[in-house]
C-alpha cells in the first residue's frame, strides 16, 4: 500500500524534494539548485525549465529511497508572484519573471492612476506593487506584445510543474491570492480588477482547491522524473503560504512568526485584515475558506547575520558545522552578559529598507544611543531586539483588529538562537514555541495538503502528528516592562529619522 508523500519546495536558489511518511517521519530530503537570472533595472528571471530538471533529479534521486509505487501523492510549495507565459502546448515563451523582479513601475503607476489604492487592497489584499504577477503580465503586454499574444496562460511556479506532471492548466487560490488578480473576498478572479489591469481574463487558469487533486501524472512525465503513471498531483500551494499549514496555523487564530532572511507574523483568519495604513498583506489559506493575514519585514534574520559578519566573524572560514555552532554559542554568550535594553542602545532593522510596518523602501538601519560604554554584546542584542519590536508592530496590527493572539510557533534559521527567542516572548508580549522542526514548514505543509488531497488524513490537524513542540518561551513580566517603554523610544527613533532617511537614499 503506498504509504509516502512527496513534497517539492519550489525556492529562488533550488527545488527542496522531501519525502515523508503518511506517519508524520521526514524519510529523506535533497535539494537541486539552478540559477538566477539578474540584470539591470530591477530584473529578476529563471528559466521555467529549471525548475523542472530540477523537480526531475530529485525525484528520481528520492526513488532510489522507496519505490515508485508506495509514492500516493506529490504536492508542492513554491515561490509566489511570479509570471509564467506559456502557450497552448504548456512551453514557456519566455523566461519567468520571478517574486524579485521589480521592472514593472510603470505598470504599477498605470493601476494608481485607474483605481484606489485602498479599494485595490480591501480587494485582492494587497497593496498595489510591481511585486505582484498582475504588473508583470501587463508588462509583458506593453512591451513584448507577440508574447503577450502567443501566451495562452499564466502561471506560476509550481502551476508550471503540474502542468508538466498532468497536462493540465490550473492553479490554486494561495498563488492566485499572489497575483493581485483575485477578489479574495470572493476567491475568484476579480472581473474588475483585471480590466483596471487592462489584461485577458483567458489568459488566467482555472482556479481549484489547495488540496484538489489538479491530474495524475502522464507517461511522459513519468519517464522524464521517475514517478509512477497515475500518481495523483495535489495542488499545494505558494510557499509562504504553505508555511502556515507546516507550523500547525490551520485553524482561526492559530499564528506563527518565520524567522528567516525576511521575517513575517501569520496567522489564520475568516476574513482579510485590511487595517487603515495597510500595514499587512493577505493571502488565500491552503485551508478552504480561509485568509493567511501576513506582515513580512525585509531584513530580519538578515539583520543579525550581517551584525555578527561585521562585528564578530571577520571573514572567518568554518572547519564544519560543529565549530561554526560552537561559535554562534559564543555569540548568545556575549548577548546574555548584555542587560535587558542594551544599556539604552536601539537598532532600527531597515538594512534592505522596509516592508511591513514602515512600507518605506528608503529607511536605513541605525544604532541609536552608541556610547563608549557600550560593548559587542550590547550591539548585538540591540539588534535582536530591533528586530523584536519591529515584529511588535505588526503584531500590534493584528491584536487591534481583534485578532486573539497568546503564541506563535517559531520557524526559520533564527530560531536557532536561545537568546533571541527569550527576547520575542519578552517584547512581543506572547507565548513563542519552538517546534522540532525549525525549516521544514513549507515542504511539511505541502505533504499534509497531498495527504488532505487524496483522503491520507481526514484534516489538517494532522500536523501534530508531524509537528512536536519542544520548548516554551514565556514573557518575563519585569522584562516586558522595560520593552514597553523601549517600544515607545523605537518608533520615536523611526519617525525621527524618517526625513534623514530621504536624503541619504541615492548614497552609497
Amino acid at each position: 500500500m503506498a504509504s509516502y508523500l512527496l513534497a517539492h519546495d519550489l525556492g529562488t536558489s533550488g527545488n527542496k524534494a522531501t519525502l515523508y511518511s503518511t506517519e508524520g517521519k521526514l524519510i529523506k530530503s535533497i535539494t537541486y539548485n539552478y540559477g538566477l537570472k539578474v540584470s539591470p533595472g530591477s530584473r529578476a528571471e529563471q528559466d521555467p525549465m529549471d525548475w523542472w530538471r530540477a523537480v526531475c533529479e530529485s525525484t528520481k534521486a528520492l526513488t532510489e529511497t522507496v519505490d515508485p509505487s508506495q509514492i500516493a501523492a506529490v504536492s508542492f510549495s513554491g515561490q509566489m508572484m511570479g509570471c509564467v507565459c506559456v502557450d497552448k502546448d504548456g512551453e514557456p515563451l519566455r523566461d519567468a519573471m520571478i517574486w524579485a523582479d521589480m521592472r514593472s513601475t510603470e505598470q504599477e503607476r498605470m493601476i494608481r492612476e485607474r483605481i484606489d489604492g485602498m479599494e485595490f487592497y480591501k480587494t485582492t489584499g494587497h497593496r498595489i506593487s510591481p511585486s505582484y504577477s498582475a504588473t508583470k503580465l501587463m508588462w509583458v503586454k506593453d512591451n513584448q506584445p507577440e508574447i503577450y499574444q502567443k501566451t495562452y496562460k499564466m502561471l506560476n511556479a509550481k502551476d508550471f510543474i503540474i502542468l508538466k506532471l498532468t497536462g493540465n492548466f490550473v492553479t490554486e487560490p494561495s498563488d492566485a491570492s499572489a497575483t493581485c488578480l483575485l477578489d479574495l473576498n470572493t476567491q475568484t478572479w476579480s472581473d474588475k480588477i483585471i480590466k483596471v489591469c487592462g489584461l485577458d481574463r483567458s489568459k488566467l487558469p482555472d482556479i481549484l482547491r489547495s488540496i484538489d487533486v489538479a491530474g495524475t501524472v502522464t507517461p511522459a512525465a513519468s519517464a522524464a522524473c521517475g514517478l509512477r503513471v497515475g500518481t495523483p498531483v495535489v495542488c499545494g500551494g505558494g510557499d509562504g503560504v504553505c508555511a502556515a499549514v507546516g507550523t500547525g496555523a490551520v485553524d482561526v487564530g492559530r499564528a506563527y512568526l518565520s524567522l528567516g532572511t525576511s521575517s513575517w507574523i501569520s496567522y489564520a483568519s475568516k476574513t482579510p485584515v485590511c487595517d487603515e495604513n495597510m500595514t499587512n498583506f493577505n493571502f488565500a489559506h491552503i485551508v478552504p475558506g480561509l485568509v493567511t493575514p501576513c506582515g513580512t519585514m525585509q531584513c530580519g534574520g538578515g539583520s543579525l547575520s550581517w551584525a555578527v559578519e561585521q562585528l564578530c566573524k571577520f571573514d572567518r572560514v568554518w572547519k564544519d558545522k560543529a565549530e561554526k555552532a560552537k561559535f554562534y554559542d559564543s555569540v548568545c554568550e556575549a548577548v546574555e552578559k548584555s542587560p535587558v535594553g542594551a544599556k539604552g542602545l536601539l537598532f532600527l532593522p531597515y538594512l534592505l529598507g522596509e516592508r511591513s510596518p514602515r512600507w518605506n523602501e528608503k529607511a536605513k538601519g541605525s544604532f541609536v544611543g552608541l556610547t563608549l560604554e557600550h560593548t559587542t554584546g550590547d550591539m548585538l542584542r540591540a539588534v535582536m531586539e530591533g528586530v523584536a519590536m519591529n515584529l511588535a508592530l505588526i503584531l500590534d496590527v493584528y491584536q487591534k483588529e481583534g485578532a486573539d493572539i497568546k503564541n506563535l510557533v517559531l520557524m526559520g534559521g533564527g530560531a536557532r538562537n536561545a537568546v533571541w527567542r527569550q527576547i520575542l516572548a519578552d517584547v512581543l508580549g506572547v507565548s513563542i514555541e519552538m517546534p522540532n522542526f525549525l525549516e521544514e514548514a513549507t515542504s511539511m505543509g505541502a505533504a499534509i495538503t497531498a495527504g488532505v488531497g487524496i483522503g491520507a488524513f481526514s484534516d489538517f490537524n494532522v500536523i501534530d502528528k508531524f509537528l512536536k513542540t519542544e520548548t516554551i518561551y514565556t514573557p518575563t513580566p519585569k522584562n516586558e516592562l522595560i520593552y514597553k517603554d523601549m517600544k515607545e523610544k523605537f518608533d520615536i527613533c523611526y519617525f525621527s529619522l524618517e526625513k534623514m532617511f530621504d536624503l541619504l537614499y541615492n548614497i552609497h
